[in-house]
C-alpha cells in the first residue's frame, strides 16, 4: 500500500487557519450563554413581577372575590403595594448578600427581590401548599420552602422593631383610648392565647402536644394593644398545657412578677382607692394583681355583671387581633402537616411581625380575609381557679368606681 502523501504547506496552513475559526465560534457561544445567565442586579427594583403574577392568577378568583388590580395585590398579599415595598426594605439587604443556590427563573436569572417576598407573602397569607404556591409563581416546590424560610430568618431580624413593649409616653395613650372605650382606668392592654393545630409524625407525638381536642397543636400567647398591635408574644410550648401555665413559662409573666413591667403610674379612683397598671384576660387565666380577669358564677350581683360587660369590652381587643392574625396569615389557620416544632415558632412571630407592621404603616387587611368566627372555635374555654388576694382587691375596687 503507497504511503499517505505529506501534506503541504498550503493545505497546513489552512487547516491552521479553520481550526483557529472553529474555536473562535466556541468561544463566542460559551461567552453569550454566559452573558444571559448573569444574574440580574438585585438592588434594582423588579416591577414585572406583579403584571406577570396578575395576568396569570387573577382569572382564578371568584365572583366575590377583587377585580381590580390595587385590591388584588391586597387580596392575594395582605398588604397594599407601598406597604409591601416598605417589606422589601427591610429584607433586601439579607436577600442580596446570601443568595442561595437554585433560585433561578426560566430566563436563568437571579429571583428578584420583590418575587422573593412575593412569593414568601403568599405561602403565609394563603397557607396553601407550596406546589400551589409556586404554580402560581412559575417555580418548583422547593424554591417555595426556601425563599419563605429564607424571607423568615430575614423578617425575624430586621422587623423585630415592630413588636415591642411601649415606652411610658406611648402607654399612657394606650391606657387613655381603653379607658375611652371600656370604662377600665389603667388597662395597659389585654391577653389571650390560641391554638396552632398540626400533624406529627408518630415519633413526635406526646400528650404535651395533644390538646384537649384531641388535636396536636402549639401555643401562641399575645398581648395586644387598643389598636390590636401585638406587644408582646410567646410561642412554641405545646398545645396540651393548661393556660394559666402558659403565662407563668412567658417572659412576660417574670417581667411582671419582677416589677420590671406593668410598674407605671398608680391611678386613684373615685373611691380614693390606689389602682396600679393591669392587663385584662379571659377566666382561663389566673385573677393576679397585674392580670385582671371576669368574676364567674350564675349570682352576680349587678356592679359585678357590669364589670364584666367593661373588661370584655377592653379583652374583645386580643380575641380581633388573634381573629385578623389567624384570618390574615391563613398558614397558622389551617393544619399544618409535619411542620418541624424547631421553626414553627419562627413563623409564628414573623406573621405577628407582619401584623403590626400592617398596623403600623396605616394599612387595613382586605375586609373578606378575617376570620368570621373566634380564633379558637374548636375549644372550650378552661376555667383558672386561683385568685390572688391582692389581685381580687383591685378586682373590686375597679368595680366599685
Amino acid at each position: 500500500m503507497a504511503p499517505d502523501k505529506k501534506p503541504r504547506k498550503d493545505d497546513a496552513k489552512k487547516f491552521k487557519k479553520m481550526k483557529n475559526k472553529i474555536k473562535s465560534k466556541i468561544k463566542k457561544k460559551k461567552k453569550s450563554k454566559s452573558v444571559s445567565s448573569v444574574p440580574m442586579d438585585s438592588r434594582a427594583v423588579d416591577s414585572e413581577w406583579w403584571d406577570i403574577f396578575w395576568r396569570k392568577n387573577s382569572p382564578t378568583l371568584g365572583s366575590n372575590e377583587p377585580s381590580n388590580e390595587e385590591h388584588g395585590f391586597k387580596y392575594f398579599f395582605r398588604v397594599s403595594k407601598k406597604t409591601f415595598e416598605y417589606i422589601c426594605s427591610l429584607v433586601r439587604e439579607d436577600l442580596i448578600s446570601r443568595p442561595p443556590s437554585g433560585l433561578i427563573n426560566i430566563e436563568g436569572r437571579l429571583l428578584s427581590v420583590e418575587k422573593q417576598v412575593a412569593i414568601a407573602l403568599r405561602r403565609l397569607a394563603s397557607g396553601e401548599s407550596q406546589v400551589s404556591v409556586g404554580a402560581s409563581f412559575g417555580v418548583g416546590q422547593s424554591t417555595v420552602s426556601q425563599v419563605t424560610w429564607r424571607f423568615i430568618e430575614a423578617m425575624e431580624e430586621r422587623a423585630k422593631h415592630h413588636l415591642k413593649w411601649p415606652d411610658s409616653s406611648k402607654l399612657e395613650e394606650i391606657k387613655s383610648k381603653f379607658e375611652s372605650f371600656s370604662g377600665l382606668p389603667n388597662c395597659c392592654g389585654a391577653i389571650d392565647a390560641t391554638h396552632i393545630i398540626m400533624t406529627l409524625p408518630a415519633v413526635e407525638t406526646s400528650d404535651d402536644w395533644c390538646d384537649q381536642e384531641n388535636n396536636y397543636s402549639m401555643f401562641v400567647q399575645g398581648v395586644v394593644d387598643n389598636e390590636m398591635r401585638f406587644l408582646d408574644v410567646v410561642t412554641g410550648w405545646p398545645g396540651g398545657m393548661p393556660i394559666s401555665r402558659l403565662l407563668k413559662c412567658s417572659g412576660f409573666y417574670k417581667l411582671c412578677e419582677s416589677g420590671e413591667r406593668l410598674n407605671g403610674k398608680v391611678r386613684i379612683s373615685t373611691n380614693g382607692e390606689e389602682i396600679r397598671e393591669y392587663i385584662v384576660g379571659g377566666a382561663s387565666y389566673p385573677l393576679l394583681p397585674w392580670l385582671i380577669t371576669p368574676y364567674e358564677g350564675n349570682d352576680l350581683e349587678i356592679p359585678m355583671l357590669e364589670f364584666n360587660q367593661k373588661l370584655e369590652a377592653a379583652r374583645a381587643a386580643a380575641v380581633k387581633a388573634f381573629s385578623q392574625l389567624k384570618g390574615g396569615w391563613r398558614i397558622l389557620s389551617k393544619v399544618m402537616w409535619r411542620p418541624d416544632k424547631r421553626k414553627l415558632p419562627s413563623i409564628i412571630l414573623v406573621c405577628c411581625l407582619l401584623h403590626n407592621i400592617i398596623i403600623d404603616c396605616g394599612d387595613n387587611l382586605y375586609p373578606d380575609v378575617v376570620l368570621s368566627g373566634h380564633h379558637d372555635s374548636d375549644y372550650i374555654g378552661q376555667s383558672c381557679k386561683h385568685v390572688d388576694p391582692i389581685g381580687r382587691t383591685i378586682r373590686e375596687n375597679l368595680t366599685k368606681r
